[in-house]
């Protein structure tokens, strides 16, 4: 009995051992698949296939930084500065690298951040908690060195800073409404900024880095060279600029004008030497500016040119062999299709001199009856008017031409002294230009030209000398021009005056004054247009408002490049014409 008992718990003993043996066989080999397992995934990642551990790890620690460039640098003809990029910084924060720092507290570092921003705690930590898993906002931009040095003593964690330019203008308002003005991300937005943006703006480069967990550049891999952005060099001469921009602006305020423009021209090459409208904004502060105001009129408003096109009327009457130069016309008023044709004042008879110096529209009406209807529309064609300059700014209107087969005898008179037509300022400089080259159209370029420029004859030089020399009369005394006079120098100039029009296309009880002419009339080398908008100060005619600021800035710019005086000796019998009538007191 003791024998089988034994023999019985020996055998358990044993299928015990062999259990306990079974199971140590089962784990160690569990263990061996899963150290096989193991390197078999780190042979996989290391030798055959590391490309995705490598990729997570550069996910983790690679950054990509952009190497900035500055904006290319606008400045005048000679190279005085007109818009600057001057270094600035952004401030910008890691919000996840604020949280794992353990976020915003109530310290004195933080309360200096947020008043240094100008923004209070709760908002500062609300913007940057907003996303506590992002990496990147902008906390504020364009911010001053002195700012920038102080944020960067403060130590906090997640608070960056990174380098950009904003756009500086030491012209201001002289220049503004040309120049333009660029965003905060340095893009133009309006003037020439916007016009050239892509020349004036570079190819920034990039440097790749790796960075530990505290965010320090621990290797640089590579990088790309920046490409630098080109400079703008443009027409205008900012001491002419300057000079058109105060006599404009002293005029506007003076007749209680509601606006005022004026371009001039360098007639040899096309080039626009000063472009200005007031009022004026302040590029450098657009606070409370509104978008109206910010508008360059000289490109985009349109008014019928009135008077100013009468030389042009003359200029093809002589081609066209309807008169000679000593004719003498009949400018008696006249009705035509129940419409009274009539001057300011009354006169019997004009010479063609005559009648661009007292501004006669019954003596350019008949003139133009006299032709057909084609011919001033070709001719007005030909000096620039219904055409876009192609200048290159953006904004620019091309006027509104008539486009008619068949014509009214009213509708012909009319548009000999201007209606039925409109233009911007800039194409009525244009068509002046090319009256100062005598009859060469030369296209107008708002950027650095190297001269000579040949341009296109379009109208016979001998017939444009002729009609200049007879604009000269509108300056001298009898002229509808004399307050435009320049002592010492002779000018060719043309007055106007026309009615504005309203939203609903008809005429209302506002008026436009323009003057435009060419200087030295012995040699022209500038054409300059003035337009004064609604003046409220008592007098509207453009011999009155607008031919004293034509004097005022043609002089100054004579003067200031030394252009040789050339005025007509006194007693010169095409000096001026004998006045025939009332005189017209500045009125055109």
């Amino acid at each position: 009995m003791k024998a089988a008992a034994k023999t019985q718990k020996s055998k358990r003993q044993e299928e015990h051992a062999n259990f306990i043996s079974w199971r140590f066989a089962l784990l160690c080999g569990c263990i061996l698949l899963a150290l096989a397992f193991l390197l078999g995934r780190v042979a996989w990642l290391q030798v055959i296939s590391p490309d995705m551990l490598v990729k997570e790890g550069d996910m983790r620690s690679l950054r990509v930084q952009q190497v900035s460039t500055s904006r290319g640098m606008i400045t005048d003809r000679s190279g005085r500065p007109l818009a600057v990029s001057v270094p600035v910084k952004a401030i910008w924060a890691d919000p996840k690298e604020v949280h794992d720092a353990g976020g915003i507290s109530v310290g004195d570092r933080w309360k200096a951040l947020a008043n240094a921003l100008n923004i209070p705690l709760d908002q500062l930590s609300a913007r940057i908690n907003a996303n506590p898993k992002g990496r990147f906002i902008y906390l504020a931009r364009q911010v001053n060195p002195d700012m920038a040095d102080y944020i960067k003593k403060l130590k906090l964690p997640g608070i960056h800073l990174r380098e950009e330019s904003r756009r500086y203008y030491p012209s201001g308002e002289v220049t503004a409404h040309l120049i333009g003005f660029t965003n905060v991300d340095s893009q133009g937005i309006e003037g020439v900024e916007k016009s050239f943006d892509k020349w004036l703006t570079g190819q920034p480069g990039e440097r790749i880095v790796r960075k530990d967990r505290y965010g320090r550049v621990i290797e640089d891999i590579s990088s790309t060279d920046s490409q630098a952005a080109h400079n703008l060099a443009l027409s205008i001469d900012e001491r002419l600029q300057a000079l058109v921009y105060r006599e404009l602006n002293n005029a506007v305020a003076f007749n209680k004008a509601e606006s005022g423009s004026a371009v001039l021209v360098d007639v040899n090459t096309g080039e626009v030497l000063a472009m200005a409208n007031s009022p004026s904004y302040n590029p450098n502060n657009l606070s409370g500016t509104p978008k109206e105001a910010m508008r360059n009129r000289t490109i985009t408003d349109v008014f019928e040119p009135g008077s100013t096109v009468k030389p042009m009327v003359v200029m093809t009457a002589l081609q066209r062999g309807v008169v000679r130069e000593n004719s003498v016309l009949n400018t008696i008023p006249y009705r035509i299709n129940g419409h009274e044709i009539k001057d300011v004042a009354r006169y019997s008879e004009l010479t063609l001199t005559g009648v661009l110096q007292k501004s006669s529209n019954v003596g350019v009406s008949k003139l133009a009856l006299a032709m057909p209807s084609s011919a001033l529309v070709d001719t007005y064609s030909r000096f620039g008017l219904g055409k876009a300059t192609n200048l290159g700014l953006v904004g620019e209107r091309s006027g509104l031409y008539p486009q008619k087969q068949r014509w009214s005898d009213i509708e012909r008179a009319t548009f000999s002294f201007g209606y039925g037509l409109m233009v911007t300022p800039l194409q009525l400089a244009r068509v002046y230009a090319t009256i100062g080259s005598y009859g060469i159209y030369r296209p107008l370029s708002i950027t650095k030209v190297d001269p000579p420029v040949p341009g296109e004859r379009v109208f016979p030089e001998s017939i444009v000398r002729t009609v200049v020399h007879m604009m000269e009369s509108v300056a001298l005394p009898g002229g509808g021009g004399v307050k435009a006079a320049i002592k010492g120098y002779r000018i060719a100039i043309k007055t106007g005056t026309a009615k504005k029009v309203g939203p609903d296309g008809r005429y209302i009880n506002k008026y436009i004054a323009y003057t435009a002419g060419v200087a030295p009339a012995s040699q022209p080398r500038f054409a300059l247009v003035v337009v004064i908008n609604d003046p409220q100060a008592g007098k509207y005619y453009g011999g009155a408002v607008s031919a004293p600021v034509f004097g005022a800035i043609m002089g100054g710019v004579l003067r200031t490049m030394n252009i040789e005086p050339d005025a007509l000796t006194t007693g010169d019998k095409n000096e001026f014409v004998i006045n025939q009538g009332e005189g017209t007191g500045g009125r055109s």
